[in-house]
């Protein structure tokens, strides 16, 4: 949470109080920015109230509020954004609603070990929440690309890109290889702004986007694939699926690459990198039936399915996702 307490001060406190604590900083942060708070500041109480058609009385709680979580700063009356509130505005909003709405059904899904209501059904029914998700995701991989490719053996021939909308990743990979082609497999509506940057980097000629789904047979031949933070909103045996299904699509020679931060991070992750993966991972159970998989697990996958040479992958990139290639036999 951003609470900006030193040392002595969190001694002082419970644990459980600091976690309650945290629950109102993020609702009230969420709050804040579905009124549309965050993108009106720099402004003062009577304006925000009179711009948001909101109550002043109240309004001023929350900003206060919001100042002493960190979120937002208060001089002379005029308020502006603080640290914790930059950058991180599309996540907020969507982990608002997801933590606000979907982890009611967190004791449903531990009980039975499936969610009561699917992720992706209940996102197409949320145009904005789907909005702050891909921009959410566009953000990540615009962050990762470089480093993904930098780390990835060379790409070359034809490329199917499955769960990648956003196109980003081909994109990367494209402009690195000029002779290569892609594929991007996706439900239509992760698609759309995919294809408006497909044809903003001048590839519409070289990256062809499909609708489908992860579960869809893949029909055609490729010399890579790219399976990137899809295997971990899957049941296992169905992600062990996915990695036999993109293993047999490619040619002798061919490199399967899975991103994914798995649940057994590299020696030294710890904090709230650490904390987040297991949250993360509980997320999954709550909304997707998934989990995040170990890196042995999906390497287990890809052998089961008769790929070779596998390799582990750290990014030079924030964050903590990594990279597993592995190869069909030539």
């Amino acid at each position: 949470m951003p609470l900006y307490l030193d040392p002595e001060e969190l001694n002082q406190a419970p644990g459980a109080m600091l976690d309650l604590i945290g629950a109102m900083a993020f609702r009230a942060a969420g709050t804040a920015q579905r009124l549309g708070v965050f993108e009106a500041l720099p402004a003062t109480v009577d304006d925000l109230a009179g711009k948001l058609d909101v109550a002043e009385r109240p309004l001023t709680v929350l900003l206060d509020a919001l100042v002493r979580f960190g979120y937002l700063n208060c001089r002379d009356g005029h308020y502006a954004l603080g640290s914790a509130a930059e950058g991180f505005a599309s996540g907020l909003a969507l982990w608002h609603d997801v933590i606000g709405e979907l982890w009611t059904g967190l004791e449903e899904a531990v009980r039975t070990g499936h969610p009561p209501e699917p992720y992706y059904p209940w996102l197409e029914r949320r145009p904005g929440t789907s909005r702050a998700f891909h921009d959410m995701l566009a953000g990540m991989a615009r962050a990762l690309a470089p480093a993904i490719v930098a780390a990835a053996p060379e790409v070359s021939g034809r490329l199917l890109d499955v769960g990648g909308g956003h196109a980003i990743y081909s994109i990367a990979f494209c402009q690195a290889a000029p002779g290569l082609t892609a594929t991007v497999v996706d439900l239509p509506g992760a698609l759309e702004e995919g294809r408006a940057r497909v044809e903003e980097a001048g590839l519409g000629d070289r990256i062809t986007l499909i609708p489908g789904d992860v579960g869809d047979a893949i029909e055609v031949r490729y010399d890579a694939a790219l399976l990137f933070n899809v295997c971990h909103g899957l049941a296992p045996e169905d992600a062990a699926a996915l990695v036999a299904r993109a293993a047999d699509a490619l040619e002798p020679g061919g490199a399967l690459l899975v991103l994914e931060p798995f649940a057994d991070p590299p020696e030294g992750t710890r904090g709230h990198a650490a904390a987040f993966l297991a949250g993360f991972s509980l997320n999954l159970a709550a909304t997707q039936g998934g989990r995040l998989p170990t890196f042995a697990e999906v390497a287990g996958w890809a052998a089961a399915a008769g790929l070779t040479g596998i390799e582990r992958h750290p990014l030079d990139a924030p964050g903590t996702d990594e990279l597993l290639v592995a190869r069909r036999a030539a």
